[in-house]
């Protein structure tokens, strides 16, 4: 009889997990249904997690949380918080915290992972019965990752704004080049196939050589303390962007490279995308 017990109560458990996994509930009528580890291609690497607002029949943009971790680490697992975080300050967009194709000595990372944020967008434009735009947030390597995209291929506008939290702007930067996996970078990064005569590597990786005067709004985060991704940057960023006329915002925090996710910093970072994706619909409305 405790057998039974024993494993009814187990069954129980897993059924009750389940359930917590198939919504969250701020509280005040927010509300998400979760679809977690949809495949978006054939690499068992290739999935994300979706996130549906419950309360809301409008169109809606999506975000679309791109993690860091060198380009051939880290796990979308490591932004499941700071999603939630977001969904509570944006209750009718679209979430979507996405995997994606990790480099190796074997695997280069580009074209992979800008392919990825391309499929993620396709798997959306003929899921839904509107349109979206996009907002692409990473950090680190995510960050590069959403810039390189929305500087390359934001075609017919789709990609709305992107948020950059610490992420490698400019791949020469003298600062940059003592990041201690930099000579990874220069290897396997890039496939060569792909990079045009005229180009180096190391500039083909570098969204800010990417700025034109059709970029999206770009919203930057940097560490004042930051032995990874030094703060300039934050400089070189926001020169190109200043001189090809793109609207963008950029700022500090007190901390290192991966202390923007803790408290307060990640509460002020959430506010300051809130008011930029303000601005950004108003000057849109102008």
């Amino acid at each position: 009889m405790n057998n039974r017990l024993f494993i009814l109560s187990i069954i129980l458990l897993l059924i009750c997990s389940n359930c917590r996994q198939k919504n969250v509930n701020f509280g005040n009528g927010v509300s998400f249904t979760i679809e977690n580890n949809i495949p978006y291609g054939e690499d068992s690497q290739q999935q994300m997690d979706i996130y549906l607002p419950e309360n809301s029949n409008k169109e809606k943009d999506i975000f679309i949380i791109i993690h860091g971790g060198g380009w051939r680490a880290g796990s979308k697992s490591e932004l499941t918080a700071f999603t939630h975080k977001l969904m509570e300050k944006f209750p009718r967009n679209i979430f979507v915290n996405a995997d994606y194709r990790l480099a190796s000595t074997t695997n280069f990372a580009l074209p992979g992972q800008t392919d990825d944020i391309r499929t993620i967008t396709k798997y959306f434009d003929q899921t839904l019965s509107f349109k979206p735009r996009y907002i692409l947030l990473g950090n680190s390597a995510g960050a590069n990752i959403s810039m390189l995209y929305a500087y390359q291929f934001n075609r017919d506008n789709q990609v709305k704004a992107v948020i950059n939290i610490v992420g490698p702007a400019d791949l020469n930067d003298p600062g940059f080049k003592n990041y201690n996996d930099y000579s990874f970078l220069e290897k396997h990064m890039i496939d060569p196939a792909i990079v045009p005569q005229n180009r180096s590597l190391m500039d083909f990786g570098s969204p800010a050589r990417w700025v034109n005067k059709a970029a999206p709004p770009t919203l930057s985060f940097y560490g004042i303390y930051d032995d990874i991704v030094p703060l300039s940057q934050m400089k070189t960023l926001d020169s190109v962007l200043e001189r090809n006329n793109v609207y963008h915002e950029s700022y500090e925090f007190n901390g290192n490279h991966v202390n923007w996710i803790n408290e307060p910093n990640s509460d002020f970072l959430i506010q300051k995308i809130y008011m930029f994706l303000k601005n950004t619909d108003q000057k849109k409305t102008l």
